[in-house]
């Protein structure tokens, strides 16, 4: 299976943030709002696959299926195509280092991507997960899959809401998007449609078991246990933990990962979409 060495994978990075920033602005909303649906789509069937698991017997097992069947989510973001915040944190931020693009042009994409992927996870939450029933409500049997989903999503959004405070949803966001960028990274080193998915698996299961934020994740899991009428959870309490999730995760992208990278394999190295200087001699015949 064909791979890319470190410092190709940076340059393909840099290649594919380029491309991300300068596409225009319609085609960026709409790739965003599949990132968006797609993020969710894996956060619904985490909460639905484990469902009824009571730690009592099961112990920490329910968060390892949760983050297993979470990778859904990147794996089609990836695959499919289409424009994740989180993913763009690491891409578009390391085109700017290596001279590529402008800070403008990171806000832009970021900005863009960021609203793209709350309309999508949104839509998502509200039609497909709440609307549908698949995630049932208050007043769903206890026993049912739908009423055990509800329990699964109340555990899940009341911990995020009600029980982190503003710190640790931001070292988690950082915790998270580390490893969510590392997955984006792994996946750029492969060439094959096999290769990207193993890359994305590990590190995705990873921050999703270890319960991290991720702002994207968030704008399911959140409202959507709020329109299911999880009790505690208003708008300033989702507010704040995307504030703080989104800070969070763009420290890891940025600081952990592009920086990092950037100056492994791209700071010292010569700008390869800049003409190479004229020998000498050359010119002088010239």
């Amino acid at each position: 299976m064909a791979a890319k060495e470190p410092a190709e994978i940076a340059r393909a990075a840099v290649a594919t943030g380029v491309k991300k920033a300068e596409l225009r602005w319609d085609k960026t909303l709409v790739g965003s709002f599949l990132a968006g649906a797609y993020i969710a789509f894996g956060g619904l069937v985490a909460i639905v696959v484990s469902a009824g698991l009571k730690p009592q017997i099961w112990g920490t097992l329910p968060t390892l299926f949760t983050g297993a069947a979470f990778t859904l989510g990147l794996v089609l973001v990836i695959i499919a195509g289409s424009h994740l915040a989180t993913g763009n944190m690491l891409l578009v931020p390391i085109g700017a280092m290596n001279g590529r693009l402008s800070v403008g042009d990171v806000a832009r994409n970021l900005t863009l991507t960021l609203f793209g992927n709350l309309l999508g996870a949104l839509f998502v939450a509200f039609f497909l997960a709440v609307s549908t029933g698949v995630i049932g409500d208050t007043g769903s049997d206890a026993g049912a899959p739908a009423g055990m989903a509800y329990e699964r999503l109340a555990a899940i959004a009341q911990a995020k809401a009600l029980h982190e405070n503003d710190w640790q949803i931001f070292l988690r966001g950082v915790g998270c998007n580390w490893l969510v960028c590392l997955g984006v990274w792994l996946a750029l080193a492969a060439d094959s449609v096999s290769g990207k998915i193993l890359g994305i698996f590990f590190p995705i299961m990873a921050f999703v078991a270890m319960g991290f934020d991720h702002v994207v994740a968030n704008m399911f899991f959140l409202p959507a246990a709020m329109w299911a009428g999880v009790p505690g959870i208003g708008w300033l309490d989702v507010l704040n933990n995307w504030l703080f999730a989104f800070l969070g995760n763009l420290v890891g992208a940025v600081v952990f990962v592009a920086t990092s990278y950037w100056y492994l394999f791209l700071k010292d190295e010569p700008r390869t979409d800049e003409p190479k200087a004229v020998p000498a001699q050359r010119h002088e015949e010239v």
